[in-house]
């Protein structure tokens, strides 16, 4: 098989939640230590950080590999989902794990793993870890798909653990209050490896602070000791590879800290990775104020990273952001209504496992929508999508891919308008995959 055929393979063969949701979803650990134990234990072979939360995970995760990274550290970066390519997921100082590497991984190694029947995020995991072994990587940062305690990420022995955030999401698998999803999250804790809150309340704290105790561990709770006060846009600075606005992070350790992440919700993000990183200091690791400050300046350009509040064109502006539940709305929101411009327009479109009335309650009702769906089959039809817009004063039109949406967008608009898409990733996938075609940068 050639790269798509493998992809193709993969995709139809092993069950993924990324297409299909709930009937991918795999519980327990029993073909992940399968798979460890036939690929000889590879994450045995390297350092790693544990990341798990709700939203930031990504933001966080591509932040401390970019710094690391500028500390000369060999990184290996293990993320999900990926947007445009399968190989976004398993990256080596910022590089994709190569076409031939995926193909030769899937031909070698069917005759043990296709009667297991694995989880496509199962398999992937092996992949990961066998390929940073073979890299010969110092420290992989590794990022939990959903959950932790049951997360197939979980047999990792790591140097620090970092908890972005809890928020009711994927409430059908990890429970349906905070404390229990807190509880699932908390089960990455573990003995002899502190740990870093990005954020919490009153239900959620009371988790991790007697989890901690339990293990008696290290733990620390980032909101409480802030580390960042604000994050202000710089003004028309652009990465050289994804036209990410410049913005200027208030980090009383690292004063007009640059960074290319922005967007409210980055004061959190920042504030839980300058703890993470002093965690990591303490644990060792050789990291110095100007690796901070290029791995925040440069977290694009040295990981790949897309999509965090995305800038893809002027005049309109358009903007894309990954953000897909009620939590990451609250930002967003707050975001949009911080920009001035003459008409709001909302390409959204969203997946029909998430709190979708949540989100829509959230919307600005002066927006024009163009309610559209992503070429997945998780994906929400965007009639049933307007339907449910309706009752919260939200108008518009239905499209039937990203593509017509914001091409109708930017049909309707005038230099001063503003775009915005987003909804879920995989609706910044759909539209960074036509980017060309719909001549954006």
């Amino acid at each position: 098989m050639n790269y798509q055929e493998t992809i193709n393979y993969l995709y139809e063969s092993v069950p993924m939640f990324q297409q299909i949701g709930s009937d991918a979803y795999k519980e327990g650990l029993e073909n992940t230590h399968q798979l460890d134990q036939h690929f000889g234990h590879p994450h045995a072979a390297f350092r790693t950080i544990h990341i798990a939360g709700t939203n930031g995970k990504g933001s966080c995760s591509h932040t401390l590999a970019a710094i690391l990274q500028a500390a000369n550290y060999r990184v290996g970066l293990y993320t999900s989902p990926h947007l445009i390519d399968f190989r976004e997921r398993i990256r080596v100082n910022g590089e994709p794990i190569s076409e031939s590497y995926v193909v030769d991984f899937v031909e070698n190694h069917r005759p043990f793993f296709e009667p297991l029947h694995p989880s496509f995020f199962e398999l992937t995991t092996a992949m990961a870890f066998r390929y940073f072994s073979d890299a010969k990587i110092d420290v992989a940062i590794i990022e939990t798909g959903m959950g932790g305690r049951l997360d197939c990420t979980n047999i990792i022995r790591p140097d620090l653990c970092v908890i972005t955030n809890i928020s009711l999401d994927h409430t059908q698998f990890l429970g349906d209050t905070l404390e229990k999803i807190a509880i699932e999250k908390a089960g990455i804790m573990k003995e002899d490896t502190p740990v870093v809150i990005g954020s919490v309340c009153e239900e959620t704290r009371a988790v991790f602070a007697q989890k901690a105790s339990e293990k008696d561990i290290s733990i620390t709770f980032a909101a409480e000791k802030k580390k960042v006060n604000s994050v202000t846009l710089k003004g028309a600075l652009k990465s050289s590879t994804n036209n990410t606005v410049g913005w200027i992070y208030d980090a009383p350790n690292y004063p007009e800290l640059e960074g290319e992440l922005g967007g409210l919700c980055q004061v959190e993000n920042t504030n839980t990775i300058l703890h993470a990183l002093e965690q990591l200091q303490t644990l060792g690791y050789q990291i110095e104020e100007e690796h901070v400050r290029k791995g925040f300046s440069k977290v694009c350009e040295l990981t790949g990273l897309m999509g965090r509040w995305q800038k893809l064109g002027e005049s309109p502006l358009v903007i894309c952001d990954t953000g897909h539940n009620k939590n990451g709305f609250e930002f967003i929101n707050k975001q949009l209504s911080s920009y001035s411009y003459r008409q709001l327009h909302m390409v959204i479109g969203m997946v029909s496992d998430k709190d979708i009335e949540g989100v829509l309650a959230l919307l600005p009702q002066e927006a024009i929508y163009y309610f559209t769906k992503a070429s997945i089959k998780r994906a929400l039809p965007e009639e049933e999508l307007k339907a449910k817009a309706q009752p919260f004063g939200l108008e518009g039109d239905c499209y039937p891919t990203v593509f017509e949406a914001v091409q109708a967008a930017k049909n309707r608009c005038l230099p001063e308008d503003f775009i915005f898409v987003g909804g879920s990733s995989f609706i910044v996938a759909d539209l960074l995959t036509s980017r060309n075609a719909l001549d954006l940068d």
